[in-house]
């Protein structure tokens, strides 16, 4: 039987972490490995506590062994990528033959078992691309999320009908990236992880595949509040960064942090929840111009049901 595991490197309140991994569990993952980026020796009892987690705490003592700790957290995410498939290259784990390394606001959804999926693709497929769509605010059990079409043509011109303001910069209409995330093959000596990709003996995502069936629930901006919480480190450190290119190719294009920066600069934060009301917001216009491109997803995850049930003496945190 195929089996599969999350790496992700984590820092999140308790409740975040136990639903990212309640939902995993049960989407069918054999062994979570969650590494955790600040010191919470509760929470690392308490994930350490279900038999298919393995909490990690990248204190100063982890890091002096690796040649001390990175300042951006991308890199510490790679480097936390590369020792869980070290587990598997030295045989220090029992074995998985996937793994998939995302982040805690993200969600691997699937309509039947992702071993299934992962089962059939052939042996010289090294890595699976997962696709996101992107979580927007909404009232009610449900998420409601944006997807996009995978043609370039088809993403901007549904970009340019639903979300017509900003389609000039944002990719299909995303905050947030549109490349994915990947599931890799354990056991792959000199593997080298990033965020979005993986290099192996000089080869970029060597034999890699898109895996339509599988999506990934971004809960990237689920909220204003969680907007603008993350905005000012996303703008400096994360993935609103300056250095990052522009998500649209065009003449004027800009990239996220000099879009945000000018929307700010014009008009403040009012200006800024106006344009999130408009691109991350699920109004009724906004939906029904989605659903007419076959871009509107909906779905309750039925994340404290979950937690219940992994996480039993956590339930109501």
């Amino acid at each position: 039987m195929t089996r599969w595991g999350i790496v992700s490197t984590i820092k999140a309140p308790l409740a975040e972490i136990v639903d990212f991994a309640a939902w995993h569990l049960d989407a069918g993952a054999a062994h979570l490995y969650i590494y955790l980026d600040e010191d919470v020796p509760d929470t690392q009892a308490a994930l350490n506590a279900h038999p298919a987690i393995t909490a990690l705490h990248t204190d100063a003592a982890w890091w002096d062994k690796r040649g001390g700790r990175p300042e951006k957290h991308q890199v510490r995410q790679s480097v936390n990528a590369r020792h869980a498939n070290n587990r598997f290259v030295n045989k220090d784990s029992p074995g998985l033959d996937w793994l998939a390394h995302i982040d805690v606001d993200e969600f691997l959804i699937s309509d039947i078992p992702i071993a299934e999926h992962l089962a059939s693709l052939a042996p010289e497929t090294l890595c699976a691309r997962v696709r996101p769509m992107e979580a927007l605010q909404s009232d009610g059990p449900a998420h409601v999320f944006k997807a996009f079409h995978l043609p370039q043509a088809a993403r901007q011109r549904a970009a340019e009908t639903c979300f017509p303001t900003w389609s000039a910069h944002l990719s299909g209409g995303f905050l947030s990236h549109v490349a994915g995330k990947l599931f890799f093959r354990t056991g792959l000596k000199g593997l080298q992880i990033r965020i979005h990709n993986i290099t192996l003996d000089d080869a970029q995502n060597p034999g890699q595949v898109e895996l339509p069936q599988v999506a990934l629930a971004h809960m990237h901006a689920a909220s204003w509040d969680r907007f603008i919480a993350a905005y000012r480190f996303r703008l400096a450190r994360g993935s609103y960064r300056a250095e990052l290119k522009p998500q649209v190719r065009g003449t004027g294009s800009q990239n996220l942090h000099d879009l945000l920066r000018g929307i700010e600069a014009e008009g403040g934060e009012p200006a800024l929840r106006a344009f999130y009301d408009e691109v991350g917001t699920a109004t009724p216009a906004l939906c029904a111009r989605l659903e007419r491109e076959g871009l509107l997803r909906r779905l309750d995850l039925k994340l404290p049901e979950r937690r219940a049930r992994h996480f039993p003496d956590i339930a109501t945190a």
